[in-house]
């Protein structure tokens, strides 16, 4: 019964997956929201409102710094957890 329901959720996953994998805009399109005014943005004034010599460094330690910081806590929370749970699989 486990393995049925395994099954179907998988399935389920699946498909809601590949649903918004088609709603993905094509690849090379120039109005792609990848080709907007915020990148534009970045390169035209990165330098100037950040300082940093680098425009990656810039978005990344300025404009995006708590976005980064999150995903950095939860890197960190999951490679301790995966430490702890592997320690304790080690003495048991």
């Amino acid at each position: 019964m486990n393995k049925v329901i395994g099954v179907l959720i998988t399935v389920l996953i699946t498909i809601t997956l590949l649903l918004g994998v088609m709603d993905l805009p094509q690849f090379g399109n120039d109005n792609n929201p990848t080709h907007n005014e915020v990148s534009k943005y970045y390169i035209d004034n990165s330098i100037k409102d950040t300082g940093a010599t680098n425009i990656v460094t810039g978005v990344i330690l300025d404009y995006r710094a708590f976005d980064t910081f999150v995903e950095a806590s939860v890197l960190f929370t999951s490679t301790i957890t995966v430490m702890i749970l592997l320690k304790k699989g080690i003495k048991g």
